[in-house]
């Protein structure tokens, strides 16, 4: 069974009523766990101390964020990334988003405590953020602090981030870890933020061939994504034997997703967890540890959440939604919510959909052709 980690606390990372970074997705997919399942039952986080923040991020940064979060406005704040329209500040920013950072630093401890083998933090997922300033909504890397953690407890540790933007703090800050391996698969920087993740940043030093990234063209729908992925996550387990895989599971690839232009349906998403689950059976003994992330549709990101807790938690799928919850947020966000956990309808077809295909799978063989000659050292 899984064990799942959350707190009221999560709520207050609210970076204002019109961010699309909004704590209401979160409220939304708690209130309907706790609908679709009486045994809902979250243990709660240990919020991170400022030392444990220190072991990812600069302490000239924290002292910023900590200013911040007072009220003070340093003269040079926005060179941390912070008071920008992506990542303003807020009252009390450093308390909420140590609260996040925590979320996955106790799932991570959940894992290696032997507690648990299967973890979902409903939180966190912040992995844009830098050794030493904000970005992308994202103030402190919890993702970073969770994989510290597995590298203290002596762990190899498969990062895989299937959020439509590319995994860069986490990739940055591991560039030169061996005993990490991230894995990203996003829409190509050429279109959207951050702008990185090509398939030529492998690593460095040390770490050279352990960063794969597979940046995707606009409009590429599941099953590219799904023949790729696949490719992908069965070379890099063959390869790098983890000992536990840690994973991003943004929601904003999904074509009903407002901030990105990938196709993907609630079918890829329920594939790819499964692909997941199935590669932590074989390979880590089932250690695995899932936090949120992005996700800019209320409607397809609550769904795409819904069903990885419930194939986490190996419990049927339900046919619908309660009426009641549908009720209630249709009427707060003024907006109409699907009926069931599956899209009902499909994305509409794509012209060039071929010469996505073929520029998709060329960039995966363009990475296993670049890594090759570390793989087979």
């Amino acid at each position: 069974m899984v064990e799942v980690i959350y707190g009221e606390q999560y709520l207050s990372y609210d970076l204002g009523p019109h961010h699309p970074f909004s704590p209401l997705r979160l409220q939304m997919l708690v209130e309907l766990l706790r609908e679709l399942d009486p045994g809902f039952s979250p243990s709660p986080p240990v919020q991170a101390s400022r030392e444990e923040i220190l072991r990812v991020h600069a302490e000239r940064y924290v002292r910023r964020v900590e200013a911040a979060s007072r009220g003070e406005r340093p003269a040079d704040l926005a060179e941390y990334g912070l008071g920008t329209s992506d990542t303003p500040v807020f009252a009390k920013m450093d308390d909420a988003a140590r609260w996040l950072a925590g979320g996955s630093l106790t799932a991570a401890r959940a894992l290696t405590s032997g507690r648990a083998r299967r973890v979902l933090q409903l939180g966190g997922g912040l992995h844009h953020a830098q050794f030493d300033r904000a970005s992308g909504f994202c103030v402190y890397n919890d993702l970073a602090l969770a994989i510290r953690h597995f590298l203290d407890e002596g762990l190899r540790v498969l990062y895989v981030d299937v959020d439509v933007h590319h995994g860069d703090g986490v990739q940055w800050l591991f560039y030169d870890e061996p005993r990490v391996l991230t894995l990203s698969l996003h829409e190509s920087g050429r279109y959207l933020f951050p702008g990185s993740g090509g398939v030529y940043e492998i690593g460095q030093g040390s770490g050279t061939g352990y960063s794969w990234n597979w940046p995707l063209e606009p409009f590429t729908g599941d099953a590219v994504y799904l023949q790729g992925f696949q490719t992908l996550l069965e070379k890099a387990l063959e390869w790098f034997r983890p000992d536990v895989i840690l994973v991003q599971p943004g929601a904003d690839a999904h074509f009903q997703d407002p901030l990105a232009d990938l196709l993907l349906t609630t079918r890829a998403y329920r594939r790819v967890f499964e692909l997941l689950l199935a590669s932590a059976a074989e390979y880590t003994g089932g250690r695995i540890v899932f936090t949120l992330g992005g996700g800019y549709s209320f409607d397809a990101t609550v769904r795409v959440w819904t069903i990885l807790y419930h194939l986490l938690s190996e419990k049927p799928l339900p046919a619908g939604l309660p009426a009641g919850w549908r009720e209630r947020w249709q009427a707060r966000l003024g907006s109409e919510l699907s009926a069931g956990l599956c899209d009902a309808a499909s994305p509409p077809p794509v012209e060039r959909q071929a010469e996505i295909e073929r520029y998709d799978l060329g960039g995966v063989e363009r990475l296993l052709q670049t890594v090759a000659k570390y793989l087979s050292g």
